[in-house]
């Protein structure tokens, strides 16, 4: 018989699998990835996006913190992982150090406007690139191509795919696109919603949920630091090519970060910062990069 796993266990296995798989840095600016380094200062358009940044000699970025693999904030306040080591590598393009790169907690319901609201200069955050986002905000990238799947405790056999769902009581994030394709799509589940999967991992834990859907790779990071009790359906049931969020309208910067990112693709950076991070939790090797979307 398996027990449900108690919320601070839950994060401490999650926190040591992570640190142990990761070198550390120092704060919030160390990185996983030791190939991320700051580039030396190119020269940027006046008044654009670029330059001031550069001439700040420090960005802000959203990510997640509770994502193992691709934004886990420790307890000394270091946050690690794929999505981290992406927004490195993209301010290190604009000359700017990691320890100069300011992480804050970005959850799925409040990247748009964190985006519209200059709260940060951009939003590396496990972020599908949808049309509906794209009407408020700019996408670069894809940067990688996830796809939705569900969790659901060791033991059980009744779900195998979203079409199981029916009568079950299912777990995602408040303004994330598996929430809306499970409301849309699927609903005779019962959907409960929080601000971070931390919490639907919990609810599956005490039973409180019957699953918990969204990308893949965020529920293997999940389902590798729950002691075995969670599994991965692996049924994925959608496409969810992940981008980097910016300001609408800001083309130029849109295409500095798809530059950055295609040229990380090509020399090794984007594989290392995989392998360090997402893919020593998974134990997958760094796919093969999508193709940039230049809208």
């Amino acid at each position: 018989m398996r027990h449900p796993i108690p919320r601070a266990v839950f994060s401490a296995f999650a926190l040591a699998l992570v640190l142990s798989a990761c070198s550390s840095g120092a704060g919030t600016g160390g990185t996983t990835a030791p190939t991320v380094t700051a580039d030396t200062k190119a020269s940027f358009p006046a008044g654009s996006t670029m330059a001031r940044l550069q001439q700040a000699g420090k960005v802000t970025v959203g990510t997640k913190f509770d994502q193992p693999g691709f934004g886990l904030r420790s307890p000394s306040g270091e946050v690690q992982g794929f999505d981290v080591e992406i927004a490195k590598i993209i301010a290190g393009k604009l000359g700017i150090a990691p320890t100069d790169v300011n992480f804050v907690e970005t959850v799925s319901a409040n990247r748009e406007p964190f985006i519209q609201n200059g709260q940060v200069d951009y939003v590396v955050a496990t972020y599908t690139i949808n049309d509906d986002r794209k009407k408020v905000i700019d996408f670069a990238g894809p940067y990688y191509v996830a796809g939705q799947d569900i969790m659901v405790k060791a033991d059980d056999e009744s779900i195998n795919g979203p079409d199981d769902l029916a009568g079950k009581r299912v777990c995602s994030v408040d303004g994330s696109t598996p929430a809306e394709n499970i409301r849309t799509n699927y609903p005779d589940a019962t959907l409960t919603t929080f601000d971070v999967y931390s919490k639907c991992a919990d609810a599956l834990s005490n039973g409180q949920v019957d699953a918990v859907t969204t990308d893949n790779v965020i529920l293997t990071g999940l389902v590798s630091q729950s002691n075995d009790a969670f599994k991965l359906v692996g049924n994925p049931f959608t496409e969810e090519p992940y981008g980097i969020g910016l300001k609408k309208g800001d083309d130029e910067f849109r295409s500095f970060i798809n530059d950055a990112l295609e040229e990380s693709f090509g020399n090794g950076t984007w594989a290392a910062a995989w392998d360090a991070t997402a893919g020593a939790i998974t134990g997958k090797p760094a796919p093969e990069p999508p193709t940039i979307d230049r809208y």
